[in-house]
C-alpha cells in the first residue's frame, strides 16, 4: 500500500531479521508518520535518541528498543559500536533459520559465536605461531598489513579532508572503520613481537625477518649455541629486562627504533653496557663504521653474511675475547 504524504497509518512492523548486526524489529503494529513513502521521524523520536543515543528508526522500521521506552520500560545507554556485516544470501538464509530454530537472532548468534571462537582461540595464539615457519609467519604479517595500510590510509584521508560533506551515519562507519583498522594493526605487531626462539639462549637476536631469524638459530645451533629472536626494538629492550645474554647481534633498520638508538640505549646503562652488542645490516660498511664511536657498538657484521664472520661471536661465547 502506498503511504499518503503527511498522513498518519497502521503498518505492521517487519519480523525479517536483517544481514547486519542491529537492533531488531518487532511483529508488534505501531502508529507511525509517514512521509515520502518513508518514516517520518517525530520529536519523540528525537528526545528519545538523545536521552538514550540509540536509534528510533533503522532501515525504515521503529526500532523495539524505542516502543520499550514508550511503554516505559528500561533502556540503557548504548555504549556498544553497530558494525555491518555483509554475507551471501544462502549463508543470510542459513543463519537465519538456524536463529528461528533456536529462538535467539543473528545478531545474537554472531556475538555468541565470536566469543567462542575467541576463547577457544586466544590461549593457543602463541603455541600456534611457534609451530610455523618463519617464512609463513613473515608472508601473513605481509599479507594482512598490505590491504590494512590501504583500508586505514583511505578512512583516514576521508576523516581529515570530507568531514564536513559525509552524512552521520556514514562519517561514523568510516570512524569505525578506521579505528577497527588501528586495533588489527596492533594486534598484528603485538603477535610478530611475541615471536622468540628458545627460552634459555646466549645470543639475543633483533632482526625484523624471520627468515634471517630462523637462517641465524641454525648457525648457532650447529656450535652448540642457544639464541633468541625478535622481531622489534622495543621487544628486544623489554627481553633484556628478563636476561642477559652473552651477546647482542642487532639490526639496524628495525620497525619502530633504530638499531643505532637501541645500541645507545644498553652502552649507556650500567646493566647492560658490558654486553657486546654487534650490528647485523645490510647498510654499506663506510656507513656503519661512522657511527661505531657514537653509539659504542663492539663491531658489525654485513649482510649477506659467511658463517666465518660470525667466529668473533664464537670467540666471545668462548671467552677468547675478553669484554
Amino acid at each position: 500500500m502506498n503511504a499518503i504524504s503527511g498522513q498518519k497509518i497502521l503498518t505492521p512492523k517487519k519480523s525479517e531479521e536483517k544481514s547486519d548486526i542491529s537492533e531488531e524489529t518487532s511483529d508488534d503494529e505501531e502508529i507511525i508518520e509517514v512521509e515520502d513513502n518513508s518514516i517520518k521521524k517525530t520529536e519523540e523520536m528525537i528526545r528519545y535518541e538523545k536521552e538514550t543515543g540509540r536509534y528510533a528508526i533503522w532501515r525504515g522500521n521503529v526500532t523495539e528498543s524505542f516502543k520499550k521506552w514508550q511503554r516505559g520500560e528500561k533502556v540503557y545507554n548504548r555504549d556498544k559500536e553497530r558494525i555491518s556485516l555483509y554475507v551471501a544470501e544462502d549463508k543470510k538464509s542459513k543463519w537465519l533459520e538456524y536463529s528461528q530454530d533456536n529462538g535467539t537472532s543473528i545478531s545474537k548468534l554472531i556475538r555468541e559465536a565470536v566469543d567462542t571462537f575467541i576463547e577457544n582461540n586466544e590461549s593457543q595464539t602463541s603455541m600456534s605461531l611457534s609451530n610455523l615457519e618463519p617464512k609463513t609467519i613473515s608472508n601473513i604479517s605481509h599479507t594482512l598489513k598490505e590491504p590494512l595500510t590501504s583500508i586505514k590510509g583511505y578512512s583516514q584521508l576521508l576523516l581529515e579532508n570530507f568531514k564536513d560533506k559525509l552524512n552521520e551515519q556514514v562519517l561514523e562507519t568510516i570512524k569505525n572503520i578506521f579505528e577497527q583498522s588501528v586495533l588489527l594493526e596492533k594486534k598484528i605487531i603485538n603477535i610478530l613481537d611475541n615471536i622468540k626462539v628458545d627460552s634459555e639462549y646466549d645470543v639475543l637476536l633483533i632482526e625484523d625477518d624471520p627468515t634471517t631469524i630462523r637462517l641465524l638459530k641454525s648457525i648457532f645451533e650447529s656450535k652448540g649455541v642457544k639464541s633468541k629472536g625478535v622481531v622489534s626494538g622495543s621487544k628486544g629492550l623489554e627481553e633484556l629486562g628478563h636476561s642477559l645474554p652473552q651477546v647482542i647481534l642487532l639490526d639496524i633498520l628495525l620497525p619502530d627504533i633504530s638499531g643505532y638508538d637501541i645500541c645507545k640505549t644498553i652502552k649507556s646503562d650500567n646493566e647492560y653496557k658490558n654486553i657486546p652488542v654487534y650490528f647485523l645490516t645490510a647498510i654499506a660498511g663506510s656507513e656503519v663504521e661512522k657511527n661505531l664511536e657514537d653509539t659504542k657498538a663492539d663491531g658489525y657484521i654485513l649482510k649477506p653474511f659467511k658463517l666465518a664472520d660470525f667466529e668473533i661471536i664464537f670467540d666471545i661465547l668462548n671467552h677468547k675475547t675478553k669484554y
